[in-house]
């Protein structure tokens, strides 16, 4: 990690770049980019507890995006459910024969299966982003050199 200070580059990208490759899904990548490691002021490597609290505020917002996409997937698996259920309805004749019932239906369940593809990749992208996220938190949070508070004599 060091190595990437010295360099200028980012170590959070650094960590996560192994895991969604050079075109990484673009909204999310923008995410990533938010993280700044580095005060123009401190060098990363005199202040970690700076870092450290950034990398927290991160890890907050990667946690509400998570929670996003988690209510969206419900979202979506219960469109699938009721485009399905309304076309099945249509098919066996339980409902009037409407064509409008029919494509409305379908476009549900394709509507649904788009939008749970999608944030479910965001999910996994978020999940793996926060770990990469907590490793580097870890490793900042070794270079301290924490004291041990015993009991007084």
């Amino acid at each position: 990690m060091r190595q990437c200070l010295k360099a200028g580059v980012n170590p959070y990208l650094a960590a996560v770049q192994p895991i969604f490759g050079e075109g990484g899904h673009e909204q999310t990548r923008r995410h990533f980019r938010k993280l700044p490691l580095r005060n123009s002021n401190l060098m990363a490597e005199d202040n970690p507890i700076d870092e450290i609290s950034l990398i927290e505020a991160r890890l907050e917002e990667l946690a509400k995006v998570a929670e996003r996409c988690r209510k969206i997937i419900l979202v979506s698996k219960a469109t699938i459910a009721i485009g399905v259920a309304l076309l099945l309805i249509t098919m066996l004749g339980l409902l009037e024969s409407n064509q409008v019932a029919a494509v409305g239906s379908i476009a549900a369940v394709l509507g649904g299966v788009v939008s749970l593809g999608s944030n479910v990749s965001t999910l996994r992208q978020t999940m793996a982003a926060m770990s990469a996220a907590e490793m580097l938190r870890s490793d900042l949070i070794d270079r301290i050199d924490l004291r041990v508070v015993g009991e007084l004599p």
